[in-house]
C-alpha cells in the first residue's frame, strides 16, 4: 500500500497538531509536527524574511525524515498526518513580508499530498508565546486565504469545524473515504 499524506492547515490555533496527534493514534500511524515551533522557541520570536526560508526548509526535512522511517520499517501505517506545509509558508511570507521565497513556491509545485483538512477558526484563540493574531477579523482573513488557495489547486480537501468529537469526526470521515480500498 502506498503511504498517503494529510496535510493540515490553517491559521495559529485552530487545533492543527492537536488534530494531527488524535488521528496518528487512530490510525495507528505517525505526524509529523510543525518545525516552526521547535525553531522559534529556540531561536526567539523576532523572525526575518529568511528565517522562513530556514523554517520552510526544517519544515520539509523534518516531513521526509519521518516519511524515510515509516517506508523503511516495517511499519504497515497507510498515512502520514502533516501539520503545516508549504502553503502555510506562502501564507506566513506573503501575509507578513509581502512576498514570498522562490523556494517555497518550488516546492508547492514538487510536492505531493493525498489530502488536505483545512481548520476553521471556531475554536476559542488559545494564547502562548509563538502566536501572533489573537483578533478574529485576522483569524478569519488568513482562513480565507487557505481556503481561496485550496480551491484553486487540486488535491482534494475538506473543511474541519466544530469542537471534538465533531472536529476529529469531520476529519476521520475525509480520511476514511482516502483510504477506502
Amino acid at each position: 500500500m502506498i503511504l498517503k499524506k494529510i496535510v493540515v492547515l490553517g491559521p495559529e490555533s485552530t487545533g492543527k497538531s492537536t488534530l494531527c496527534e488524535q488521528l496518528a493514534l487512530h490510525y495507528g500511524s505517525r505526524w509529523c509536527p510543525e518545525y516552526a515551533r521547535e525553531y522559534l522557541v529556540e531561536n526567539g520570536t523576532s523572525y526575518s524574511f529568511d528565517d522562513l526560508l530556514t523554517i520552510a526548509k526544517g519544515q520539509l526535512a523534518q516531513e521526509d525524515a519521518v516519511t524515510a522511517k515509516m517506508q523503511t520499517t516495517t511499519d504497515q501505517a497507510l498515512a502520514l498526518f502533516i501539520d503545516t506545509d508549504m502553503y502555510v509558508m506562502k501564507v506566513w511570507c506573503e501575509f507578513v513580508f509581502g512576498k514570498c521565497h522562490r523556494f517555497v513556491l518550488d516546492q508547492i509545485v514538487e510536492r505531493k499530498y493525498d489530502l488536505y483538512l483545512l481548520c476553521n477558526t471556531d475554536l476559542p484563540w488559545v494564547k502562548d508565546e509563538l502566536r501572533e493574531y489573537p483578533d478574529h477579523e485576522t483569524r478569519h482573513k488568513l482562513y480565507n486565504i487557505y481556503k481561496d488557495i485550496l480551491i484553486n489547486q487540486s488535491v482534494p480537501w475538506v473543511e474541519v469545524s466544530g469542537v471534538d468529537p465533531d472536529r476529529f469526526n469531520c476529519a476521520k470521515s475525509a480520511v476514511d473515504k482516502l483510504l477506502k480500498p
